[in-house]
């Protein structure tokens, strides 16, 4: 039977891995490294660029490199570069393919279905957006998985005893919370929170910014209209972060960073550890609210958490090590490699549904609330956050005028009493409604989430019986003929 991989699709760098026997693993890629960067460039002749090579290209040319595309993942952005607009699903499928093409070097063999991880609070349309990304890179995504709960699986996978474990994800662009109890076979979340906008690039960018503002003090020079520059000054504000997780100083030397009236200029600065927390004890702080959040939908107290789990790069900060030492009392666990953990998790959950990984049964949860819009823009819950999945939830709706034969159901995902304060999912259209007075015809109208996190609608018109499934239609969703000319350009398309 053909492998199923198991890809961690990451803001900064993927991921992919693959069961081979009953263990999990990742795969070297074909330039060496076990990471690629998840960063994708057009070189001045039109060549695709792809990981390593594109996050090189960056220092030279900026305007024709895409990096961080995952956070906008389920939105209308768009990247233009030589008159051709991209979305984050086709960018997204970049990344994918090279992976994809990688393995299938590395096992000698064609791969054709993997499992995908995404943050345990990405909405529908993000989850959504994922799978149309492996879609068009060729890749049948047989499971959209939680990144904490693929951690999880590949911290637990030969666990006997039961324990409780709380998952930190910090990546480079979102952050997670996960509780879970698992042992002898079983993964059940028990509760997840996140902050999709809170990741290691915001580190990375505080520190820019902060060198930007030094080498005006210093030169009355303003780089932040540079894209060159200020890509250098992003590149050394990376590699400074990454310095201090071991050290407590470094120096950060850029020569000819930019030209003056008197010549080059260059930029010779000391950074401390201690700066950098300073700078961003803020972002720090806002690791705390849905670690609480998760804590009281669980109804558990931090003392009760019996091992934590850092994951994703960003977790090598020791101010984010500090933090959790401090809150929980004890020492986070320490065996498992931060940047691979979710790849090989999903890899696992792949050898799962492949019968390769026997007598492991894994209960996820919804992240959000789903619900829709009534009577003065209020948001009626149908189906609540932290749920086990697959679920169903349902609602009887009716008629608000005399002989109306079609009903607009606005749907939301979020926990706030307000629509306008929750995110938008999609619009439902129920059409055929017999003509009859006002509150007389019964539509209950049913959600179900599947494995995946994502939403499916059907209605029932309870008077004659007469059911309809409901599309989904995303403004930023893509329909199977886009994918289809997308997979067709990209194999088309010249890449490295």
């Amino acid at each position: 039977m053909p492998k199923i991989v198991g890809i961690d699709l990451g803001t900064t760098n993927s991921v992919i891995a693959v069961v081979e026997g009953s263990e999990a693993g990742v795969i070297t890629l074909a330039d060496g490294n076990r990471l690629c960067p998840s960063v994708v460039g057009f070189n001045k002749a039109g060549e695709r660029l792809v990981g390593a090579l594109a996050k090189r290209q960056a220092l030279a040319l900026p305007e024709r490199t895409i990096r961080s595309i995952k956070r906008k993942m389920g939105t209308s952005h768009t990247v233009e570069i030589d008159n051709r607009q991209m979305t984050p699903q086709e960018i997204s499928a970049m990344i994918l393919q090279k992976l994809k093409q990688d393995a299938e070097a590395y096992l000698g063999e064609k791969v054709s279905k993997a499992v995908i991880t995404v943050p345990a609070y990405f909405s529908d349309a993000q989850r959504q957006a994922t799978k149309d990304a492996g879609a068009i890179a060729g890749l049948e995504v047989v499971r959209i998985l939680n990144e904490p709960t693929a951690a999880a699986l590949a911290y637990g996978i030969d666990k006997q005893e039961i324990e409780t474990v709380l998952v930190w994800d910090l990546g480079g662009g979102t952050f997670d919370v996960s509780i879970l109890e698992l042992g002898d076979g079983l993964f059940e979340v028990k509760a997840t929170s996140g902050d999709t906008q809170l990741g290691g690039d915001d580190w990375d960018n505080r520190v820019m910014s902060w060198l930007a503002d030094e080498f005006e003090k210093q030169n009355q020079l303003n780089l932040k209209r540079d894209r060159l520059a200020m890509q250098r000054l992003l590149e050394a504000a990376e590699r400074a972060k990454i310095e201090l997780s071991s050290r407590t100083t470094t120096n950060i030397n850029l020569p000819f960073l930019t030209s003056g009236k008197d010549g080059p200029l260059h930029l010779d600065i000391d950074l401390s550890r201690s700066q950098v927390e300073r700078l961003c004890s803020d972002l720090i702080d806002r690791l705390m609210k849905p670690t609480k959040q998760a804590l009281s939908d669980a109804g558990m107290r931090e003392s009760e958490i019996d091992c934590i789990l850092l994951v994703g790069g960003s977790t090598r900060m020791p101010a984010v090590q500090e933090l959790s030492r401090k809150f929980f009392g004890k020492e986070p666990f320490q065996g498992l490699n931060p940047d691979e953990a979710v790849a090989v998790g999903a890899a696992l959950q792949g050898g799962i549904l492949n019968d390769d990984v026997a007598d492991t049964v894994l209960l996820d949860v919804t992240p959000l609330s789903l619900g829709i819009e009534t009577q003065g823009g209020v948001m009626t819950k149908i189906i609540d956050r932290n749920t086990k999945v697959p679920t169903q939830g349902k609602k009887v709706f009716t008629t608000a005028v005399d002989g109306q034969t079609q009903v607009n159901v606005r749907v939301f995902q979020g926990e706030q009493e307000l629509v306008r304060y929750n995110r938008f999912l999609a619009d439902f259209h129920l059409n055929d409604i017999p003509r009859a007075r006002r509150g007389v015809p019964q539509v209950e109208v049913t959600f179900d989430i599947d494995v995946n996190g994502i939403v499916h609608v059907t209605a029932l018109e309870q008077n004659t019986g007469k059911r309809q499934r409901i599309q989904i239609d995303h403004s930023t969703g893509l329909k199977p003929e886009e994918i289809d000319r997308l997979t067709k350009s990209l194999n088309e398309t010249t890449s490295k």
